[in-house]
């Protein structure tokens, strides 16, 4: 099996892979001055990410929003400064993380996943204990963290959802981005970070008072808030691309929703998450989980899936009612009132085009 088959069956491909294409194509037209570590220039990065040509070569956006953040991103990375975007869920950090990654290293894969059990080692290093009992501290014996390879490759490492970590871990990180150094003390050693080596950690707004990030390590970083989409339009397009390309990665055989489809979903979403209906006559009461532009293109996948196995390929309100339905009803009772209010003060009083899906949700809602 060739390279490229193979990758077909990889369920999630990187940014690298999947925009492969594109990448080789800004590097072979980037005319501008390429920073130390760099595969291309910041403008070509700066393409890459939010659209354009290289040569005959299209360039599909990566990130829909304001032009400007990106900038600012990229302009972090160029200079020594780690890089931390912050958002609500669903405001693309980890995507806009991964794709800045690939441009600019050509690896997103060195990622350090924040949790509750995320220790220091996942930070800094760890050992191959069997090797270590037998040998002693040895570098053979020595098992890098992905920020440790990042330093040593002169390369890009991710931090996904520092603040779902312990402060102590998330300290860990102070001396690293200040002195750009990694103290191994059991082989009298120093790692000290290649030009070009940088962080981008993602933070979610969500979790603040879980694990407050300390004055100190803040210091270290340049922060970018990225905003949820601030039209239904913005929010619409950025919808309508993804479902697209994980319909096509996914293969699935179902037409890819009408636009009246992606309007029902994302005026309900926005709708809910703001807690006022679009024309601001209307306060609502939002649901406990999240209801994001995330779950909006998860809900209407789905809802694809659901018509490609099970009904005719074509998604009709039967499909979104059930996507609907598990997006915005969560665990939580006080969910389920929510989405009944909704349907009964809102979706039943609006025009013939939203009967169908009226009906559809209420009899999935009872």
């Amino acid at each position: 099996m060739s390279n490229q088959e193979s990758l077909h069956e990889v369920l999630r491909q990187s940014a690298e892979q999947l925009y492969a294409h594109e990448l080789e194509a800004l590097r072979q037209t980037d005319t501008g001055k390429v920073p130390a570590g760099w595969q291309m220039s910041p403008q070509a990065v700066l393409t890459f990410i939010t659209g354009g040509k290289a040569g005959k070569v299209d360039i599909t956006p990566k990130y829909i929003g304001n032009r400007r953040l990106v900038e600012m991103a990229i302009a972090t990375l160029v200079t020594d400064r780690a890089l931390l975007l912050i958002g609500e869920p669903g405001t693309a950090k980890s995507w806009l993380s991964e794709n800045l990654t690939a441009a600019i290293y050509g690896h997103s894969g060195l990622v350090v996943q924040g949790t509750a059990g995320t220790t220091e080692e996942h930070v800094r290093y760890s050992w191959n204990y069997a090797m270590l009992l037998a040998n002693g501290p040895t570098p053979e014996a020595l098992v890098q963290s992905p920020i440790m390879r990042a330093m040593e490759a002169g390369g890009i490492a991710r931090f996904e959802e520092i603040s779902r970590c312990a402060s102590e871990v998330q300290d860990a990180l102070i001396s690293i981005l200040s002195e750009k150094t990694i103290s191994v003390p059991e082989l009298g050693k120093e790692m000290n970070a290649r030009k070009g080596f940088s962080i981008i950690a993602t933070a979610n707004t969500r979790d603040r008072g879980v694990n407050e990030m300390s004055a100190a390590l803040k210091r270290r970083f340049n922060i970018i808030v990225l905003p949820a989409p601030d039209s239904i339009e913005t929010e619409i397009e950025i919808v309508r691309k993804r479902v697209g390309e994980i319909a096509s990665a996914y293969d699935l055989q179902a037409a890819v929703p009408a636009e009246e489809a992606l309007y029902k979903v994302v005026t309900i979403f926005r709708e809910l998450r703001s807690g006022m209906t679009l024309d601001k006559k209307n306060k609502l009461k939002s649901p406990a989980g999240v209801i994001s532009t995330a779950e909006a293109i998860s809900l209407l996948t789905n809802s694809m899936a659901l018509a490609a196995s099970f009904g005719s390929g074509e998604l009709t309100d039967e499909d979104l009612a059930a996507g609907l339905q598990g997006a915005i009803v969560k665990d939580d009772d006080k969910d389920r009132i929510v989405w009944k209010e909704y349907l009964d003060n809102v979706m039943k009083k609006r025009g013939a085009d939203w009967h169908g899906l009226y009906h559809a949700c209420k009899e999935i809602n009872q």
